[in-house]
């Protein structure tokens, strides 16, 4: 080290944040340290030519007079602002964003050279308060939406400030520097002297840039539309890459009734061809978000589509469908006492008569439309549409809305209307949606299990297709606004054609998404209006409001981009109410919830229409079968906690839904089961049978004999002697307590095998089975592995929640034979013989690890 040159030692230096340390080591080190030219150049390769100056004057230890004059000589940036915070702050005149000691550690021959030569290069330096030119900025930004003779600062101060005072500000500290895009959106002739001083316009900035050149100005409501043109073409040609995206021009276009100057601007753009795309697909586009969000109903949105379509009208069928709901939704049309002639009227200028069955059908499964009736008559007065074509139209509508979690209103008042949709409901149900295992995902396919989604039954708040579209490239806030929002089951209910509507039950506008097209470069249409998103950006964290992404569901109107209407009832509960409990469609409707993971659901499921009914009763719940823990072991789910919660409150057991629909006797149980202690014969045929309080028991396990010895325990010895009695003699000749003492010990030895017992048996079984996958799983990846290390295999969710819960069935099972049996009810293995793992069985004795020592 002591033989370095000393420019190496310098870019030693600059690699360190604080080489003191490094200069204490050596006397050669220490030297090079005190040379000015190493202490100049350090900040200048530390912190660039811009921020040199600011980064030094906070040294001030360090600093002399020959340091200031290499940094100057050097390049290192100064402008009067710089100067006048430095002075103000080293004198405490003024209180700037600077809260550190910063200038003030200067020696005051020192801070005096450094106004000398800072001050000579300008020909004045205000030094007053509020006469710096950071104020003149700030004041410029605040008067930006006043008109221009209420302008305390002109153009022609700003101009100086930036050509002739080199203004910039000097700091990433300063919050004037996330508001210098806003002084280029208000003037655009200020980029070439901003470039000049070492701005450097990120295309991040492109968007709000834009938006604020459009913004509505709320003290200014002249014409403004030359202003806004002249401002977009002059920063086009200063910058190739300042242009309009298409996120904007959809938030323009979502204020074409407020904001009519922008509006106008926007579409000379598009006609003079100065627009990258065009205005007519955009709109198309826009439009289009509408067809499943709750914003559809308000009567501001209805007015701005209208005036869009009436600008540029498309032969789209989904604008076709959006258009049609704004005919529908607004003024209350269906619930009008002469409703085909004002539905008439609304249509007509529109331009989308006559309509045909499919608008009817699509219509009526939109999700905020919830009466129909009105439409029926509409079909019938104007359409001529025959009744057998009317009943196919409602059976159509019927069993489209079973898809659509929020259509449990329109499901009620069609079948109380038309009673025969009650069976026709159940047999569509069951024929297209009963899922069994072979229509599953193979479990190998991970992917495919973790992304699978019943089509019955989705929850509304927990959208996984929505989640993972949102978590996408830069520019996402910008992506179709109600992926978030809205509930995953509004269905395929606007299936227009193939490419527009496909089967998308999740409510998420990929499709939508596809056809507008997601280029980063021109953006993503959505449906906030330019001011919304305006003031998202000032609410913002100051210092990185331009740099974050901005998600959807970050977003002033969350509530409009919801998929389902403010006061609805879920199919799901629907079905509930209005099936019986042990019905194939509840059963269907379960098994999808199930899977959906839908708690709200399943604790509808799992409760009782009726109020005055105890919970715990389970003879109005809709049955849990082991086929639902089949079919999410096969996808890795874990079971939601109701389902252990039915089973402990005693749910009878099935195997599927099977055994109760047929009226019979629980199936059988298969081969491979449960390890069942053989019931000694009984001594005394005359006493009669009592059931046992640990649960309902419609099926006797035979006796089944096991290969291995069963385990004895302390339990099993029968004792022949009567409680609280001295005498056994009395006993034996008294015949009532003998038959007292018979049913005692016949009580003691019978073994009646619960609900719970079963559960607990067969998720035993279960439990042992994915044991047996993992471990397979595991050995195959450990083959595949490389030998240096032994890679970690990450269990199932549905393996990890059923060890922690069958675990607490089982001390739920032990505690009940405990209250029927005594306290010393002996504890039964739940295991078979080919079960292979010891590992989660319940062992009473704990092992001696302690080594034995023999004398």
């Amino acid at each position: 080290m002591q033989r370095l040159c000393d420019e190496v030692i310098e870019l030693i230096f600059y690699e360190l944040d604080d080489p003191t340390a490094l200069t204490l080591t050596s006397k050669h080190f220490h030297n090079v340290s005190h040379d000015p030219y190493v202490r100049a150049h350090y900040f200048l390769n530390r912190y660039g030519r811009m921020d040199a100056m600011f980064w030094a004057l906070g040294r001030g230890k360090i600093m002399t007079d020959k340091v200031i004059d290499i940094l100057i000589s050097s390049g290192a940036y100064v402008s009067r602002y710089l100067v006048q915070v430095a002075i103000h702050h080293y004198f405490r005149s003024a209180t700037h964003f600077i809260k550190t000691a910063w200038v003030r550690n200067m020696s005051i021959p020192v801070f005096a050279h450094f106004m000398k030569v800072a001050c000579g290069l300008f020909d004045e330096v205000p030094l007053g308060k509020n006469e710096d030119d950071g104020y003149f900025f700030a004041v410029f930004l605040k008067e930006s939406r006043l008109p221009p003779d209420m302008k305390s600062t002109k153009w022609e101060t700003v101009r100086d400030i930036f050509g002739k005072y080199k203004f910039i500000p000097f700091s990433m500290k300063d919050p004037l520097m996330v508001q210098l895009p806003i002084a280029l959106a208000i003037e655009p002739r200020l980029l070439p002297y901003a470039e000049a001083n070492g701005f450097h316009m990120d295309t991040k900035y492109r968007d709000f840039v834009f938006r604020k050149m459009f913004e509505k100005m709320a003290l200014n409501n002249g014409e403004r539309s030359d202003d806004i043109l002249r401002n977009v073409r002059e920063l086009r040609r200063l910058d190739s890459r300042m242009f309009l995206s298409r996120t904007v021009a959809a938030e323009i276009c979502m204020e074409s009734k407020s904001n009519e100057s922008a509006y106008r601007a926007l579409k000379i753009l598009d006609r003079t061809k100065e627009l990258l795309f065009d205005l007519s697909t955009v709109v198309a586009g826009l439009i289009k978000l509408f067809v499943k969000t709750r914003s559809i109903t308000s009567a501001y949105t209805i007015n701005v589509l209208r005036h869009l379509y009436a600008d540029f009208p498309s032969t789209d069928p989904t604008v076709r469908v959006v258009m049609l709901l704004t005919a529908c939704l607004s003024d209350n049309v269906l619930v009008h006492p002469n409703t085909s002639g004002t539905l008439k009227n609304k249509l007509e200028p529109l331009g989308l008569l006559p309509l045909t069955r499919k608008d009817v059908v699509d219509i009526l499964t939109n999700p905020f439309v919830e009466k129909h009736s009105a439409l029926v008559d509409f079909a019938k007065d104007e359409m001529n549409l025959s009744s057998s074509d009317i009943k196919d139209i409602l059976q159509e509508v019927a069993v489209k809305c079973l898809k659509i979690g929020s259509k449990g209103k329109t499901l009620k008042k069609l079948v109380d209307c038309h009673p025969y949709l009650h069976a026709v409901l159940q047999e569509n149900a069951v024929q297209r949606y009963a899922i069994n295992l072979d229509d599953l995902p193979p479990y190998d396919d991970e992917e495919a299990c973790a992304t699978y989604e019943a089509p019955l039954c989705r929850d509304f708040n927990a959208s996984s297709k929505a989640t993972r579209s949102n978590s996408g490239a830069a520019g996402l806030h910008l992506a179709v606004p109600n992926a978030s929002g809205n509930p995953a089951e509004t269905g395929d209910a606007i299936a227009t054609d193939g490419r527009e509507m496909d089967e998308d039950e999740g409510g998420n506008e990929g499709p939508v998404e596809t056809e507008i097209g997601d280029t980063s470069e021109l953006g993503i249409i959505g449906q906030d209006t330019l001011s919304s998103m305006i003031r998202q950006d000032e609410m913002a964290p100051t210092r990185s409001r331009r740099r974050s992404l901005y998600f959807s569901y970050f977003g002033p109107d969350t509530t409009g981009k919801l998929g389902y209407p403010t006061d609805f009832i879920p199919v799901g509960r629907w079905v509930k109410e209005r099936y019986p409990v042990r019905s194939a469609m509840a059963a269907t409707f379960l098994t999808h919830a199930v899977i959906n993971n839908n708690t709200t659901l399943l604790h509808g499921f799992f409760t009782c229409n009726t109020p005055s009914t105890n919970y715990v009763s389970t003879s109005q719940h809709v049955p849990v079968t082991l086929k639902h823990f089949r079919l999410l072991a096969r996808l890795g789910k874990a079971p939601n906690w109701c389902l252990y919660h039915e089973i402990e409150n005693g749910a009878e057991f099935y195997f599927s839904e099977e055994d109760y629909l047929s009226k019979q006797p629980p199936a059988t149980e298969p081969k491979r089961c449960s390890k069942v202690k053989v019931k000694s014969k009984e001594t005394s045929p005359t006493i009669p049978r009592f059931s046992t309080q640990a649960g309902p028991s419609k099926v006797q396990v035979s006796p089944r004999v096991s290969k291995r010895r069963p385990r004895r325990s302390a339990a099993a010895v029968m004792s022949y002697v009567i409680p609280d009695s001295d005498d056994e003699a009395i006993v034996e000749d008294d015949d009532e307590n003998a038959v007292v003492v018979l049913m005692t010990m016949q009580a003691k030895k019978r073994k009646v095998e619960s609900n719970l017992q079963r559960w607990i048996k067969h998720l035993s079984v279960l439990l042992a089975e994915e044991q047996k996958k993992y471990k397979e799983k595991r050995k195959r990846l450990e083959k595949s592995a490389p030998s240096d290390g032994r890679r970690r295999i990450a269990k199932s969710e549905f393996h990890k929640s059923l060890m922690v819960n069958l675990r607490s069935l089982r001390k739920l099972d032990l505690d009940k034979r405990k209250q029927l049996y005594g306290p010393d009810a002996a504890e039964d293995d739940y295991f078979t013989e080919d079960d292979g793992d010891d590992e989660y069985r319940q062992r009473t004795t704990r092992v001696n690890k302690r080594r034995r020592v023999t004398t």
